[in-house]
């Protein structure tokens, strides 16, 4: 038995010793030998390249571009070429040069608001083929013509307010293109600055013709030049300090600036507006009169006091209001008769006082029964603290509690003169009442 087991392990070991010296298995060896030295030996460099100095990103499979207050002066050459959208707003552009987007060529909405852009070359739109939208409000831009927006076949929104526009025959092939009726969206809220008599008159509404005609006439008439530089007169409270974003929504965030009130010089194309946390103790009337597109404003965290009966005229597509944490006792009648859409109503944190002039808020909820109020809640008189507004007006109207009632004697003492005089009223008035029947016979 011994021998039968040294035999086998002498078999095996002769079987192993022909293996290790077989050809192929020689071939492996060598090949692993080298492809692990290949491993150990290799040492390659990562190499990052720097990132972009904008953010870029994807909202509803859409790119997104956003380059926004980067105090830029040109369009970066390492910019993805396949952007849809592209947000530039408060930079430092000058001018906008030939080509300068033209890589950009599924460009759909080019936002250039308050840069300091005061020159738009005749190509600088070159390439943008598929441009919708492009904003150009807030700058410094003088005269513009037609030719520039040769490249922009499907431009179906444009805006251009708040340029100091040089109403002059430079400026009639511009004026024609925004007076024709398919271009509706373009340019509608964009007015001239000089010469002095067409000032603050919208493009749109200027003749062509006439501004030709008037260059003409400076020529043969020419005015002394005035030196100096013309003193900027900005408005009281200026919309410029706040923020504005396009996208997703044309908003303008004035939220914690100081302001003591609402701005004069808001765009008319904004959709959201966010005044809260400044100092704005009252709305006088027509405060947002020209800002039509409005659906959504929140004025919380201001201290308002009184708003005027007006303040809200023109704000007929508002949906959403936000007057929270204020210091609002009532609403005089007619604060919310302009506000046909209303939706939400936030009224939370406010000092009301349930007395008589708390009523018209109460019926106006009652009667818009679609508005969704939040927040209205007695304060003043402590004797209704706590309650809310609809149980403090059903307690106007209860019955007061019969043992409350004052107790009146059953008789009086009655003058006897008055006694003869009801007698005889009495008497009269039997006789009128009195039929009288003849019988025939």
């Amino acid at each position: 038995m011994r021998v039968v087991t040294i035999v086998t392990l002498l078999l095996f070991c002769k079987a192993a010793e022909l293996l290790r010296a077989s050809p192929g298995s020689a071939r492996s060896r060598a090949h692993h030998g080298r492809a692990g030295g290949s491993r150990r030996g290799s040492n390659p460099v990562k190499r990052y390249a720097p990132g972009l100095p904008c953010e870029v990103y994807t909202y509803i499979h859409e790119k997104y571009l956003d380059c926004q207050e980067r105090k830029l002066v040109y369009v970066l050459p390492d910019w993805p070429e396949d952007l849809l959208h592209m947000l530039l707003a408060r930079n430092k552009i000058r001018i906008l040069n030939n080509n300068m987007f033209s890589k950009f060529k599924k460009l759909k909405s080019l936002d250039l608001q308050q840069n300091e852009i005061s020159k738009v070359e005749s190509e600088a739109f070159f390439g943008l083929n598929k441009l919708t939208t492009l904003l150009l409000q807030h700058n410094q831009i003088k005269v513009l013509t037609e030719e520039a927006f040769i490249y922009t076949p499907f431009l179906s929104y444009l805006r251009l307010y708040d340029n100091p526009w040089h109403c002059s025959c430079e400026l009639e092939t511009l004026i024609s293109m925004l007076q024709i009726p398919r271009n509706r969206n373009l340019g509608n809220y964009a007015k001239c600055e000089s010469p002095p008599e067409l000032k603050n008159k919208k493009l749109r509404q200027v003749q062509s013709e006439q501004l030709c005609n008037e260059e003409k006439n400076e020529q043969l008439d020419p005015k002394p030049q005035v030196s100096g530089r013309p003193p900027v007169i900005k408005p009281e409270v200026d919309s410029t300090l706040c923020h504005n974003y396009v996208f997703p929504t044309q908003t303008l965030d004035c939220k914690s600036k100081e302001l003591k009130k609402v701005p004069s010089n808001i765009p008319p194309d904004i959709v959201k507006l966010d005044l809260s946390y400044n100092k704005i103790h009252q709305l006088r009337p027509k405060e947002f009169e020209d800002v039509h597109e409005l659906r959504k404003l929140n004025l919380s965290s201001n201290g308002i006091e009184f708003i005027d009966p007006a303040a809200f005229v023109g704000l007929t597509h508002l949906e959403e209001l936000d007057l929270s944490n204020n210091s609002l006792q009532n609403f005089d009648y007619g604060v919310l008769e302009d506000l046909y859409f209303l939706k939400l109503l936030w009224l939370s944190d406010n000092p009301w006082r349930c007395d008589y002039n708390i009523h018209y808020l109460y019926y106006w909820l009652k009667h818009h029964y679609n508005v969704h109020a939040h927040g209205l809640e007695c304060k003043t008189p402590e004797e209704y603290k706590g309650w809310f507004v609809g149980k403090y007006i059903r307690s106007y109207y209860e019955e007061c509690p019969k043992d409350k009632l004052p107790a009146y004697p059953e008789t009086f003492d009655q003058d006897p003169e008055d006694d003869e005089w009801e007698k005889l009223h009495r008497d009269h008035t039997a006789k009128k009442q009195s039929v009288r029947i003849i019988i025939v016979g």
